[in-house]
This record gives structure tokens, C-alpha cells and sequence, in this order.
């Protein structure tokens, strides 16, 4: 393994960590549907890097990509959940998010390892941001979905 694999490894585990970290805090405050758009949002300049050759990913990686994203972002969407405290609509605290956080990590380290031989560091670099952005999007949409229709609940009680 080289080091920028490495190096890149130890970064998203620290991610990872954060993640789970700001999830924990986030449940003490009160979820609004901003909250949930802007992360995607903030995330998709990161596209920006496909301006650049050395991160560009064949159209059929594309798709294998964000559909990993998605396939991953399942266990994300099922322990994603809210609830109202005092009239306003909470993130329900999970302790299997933070464990699920921490396999899906372990499993990206896995397939870096396993397809770092194979291809370039940049395209692995577009090829783990499509898999983050798959999952983030499609967790996101379906973290909106439940807000919304819990959101409309209150309104209508």
C-alpha cells in the first residue's frame, strides 16, 4: 500500500469519527429541513474535481459507484429516525448509526485496499467521492422524506 492510501485511509476513518461525533450533537438540537439539504449541497463542489483528468472515472464506474452509495446508505436511512420533543422534531439517537458508521468505513478501507492496486490514486479518489455522494444524497432524500411527513403530521394534528 502507498502512502497517499494510507495517508487517505487515516483521513476518512478521522471523518468517519467526526461524522458520528456531529450526529450525537446534532440530536440535542432541533432538526430543520436546511439541515438536512446543506450537507449534500456543501459536498457537491467536491465535483469539481472531475475538471481534472487524473480524477476521471469511466461512465460504468460512474454508475457502480453512486449505486454502492446508495446500497450503503440503507443502514444509514434505517437508523435515521426522528421524534418530536416539545412540539419540534428531533433526531432520534441510535446507537447502531454509530456502529454502521464505523463498518461502512471499515468496508471503504477494504475496497480501497482491494481496488488500490488496480487503478490510479486520483481515479480512486473519484471513484470513493462518487460512492460518498451517492450515499449521502440518498440518505439525505430519504432523512427529508420522514421530516417532511412527520413535519406535516404536527401541522395537521
Amino acid at each position: 500500500m502507498t502512502l497517499p492510501v494510507i495517508i487517505s485511509t487515516i483521513l476518512v476513518a478521522c471523518m468517519g469519527l467526526a461524522v458520528a461525533m456531529i450526529r450525537m450533537r446534532a440530536a440535542a438540537r432541533p432538526v430543520t429541513a436546511k439541515k438536512i439539504i446543506l450537507p449534500p449541497l456543501f459536498m457537491s463542489t467536491g465535483a469539481l474535481m472531475f475538471l481534472f483528468p487524473v480524477f476521471r472515472v469511466p461512465w460504468l464506474e460512474v454508475w457502480y459507484s453512486l449505486g454502492a452509495g446508495v446500497i450503503f446508505s440503507s443502514l444509514l436511512i434505517l437508523t435515521s429516525n426522528f421524534e418530536v420533543r416539545d412540539g419540534e422534531i428531533f433526531l432520534k439517537p441510535s446507537k447502531a448509526f454509530a456502529i454502521i458508521l464505523v463498518g461502512l468505513v471499515f468496508v471503504r478501507v477494504l475496497l480501497k485496499v482491494a481496488i488500490g492496486q488496480t487503478i490510479e490514486i486520483g481515479e480512486m479518489g473519484g471513484v470513493f467521492f462518487l460512492l460518498a455522494f451517492g450515499m449521502i444524497v440518498s440518505w439525505r432524500i430519504a432523512m427529508l422524506w420522514k421530516y417532511k411527513r412527520l413535519e406535516r403530521s404536527l401541522h395537521v394534528a
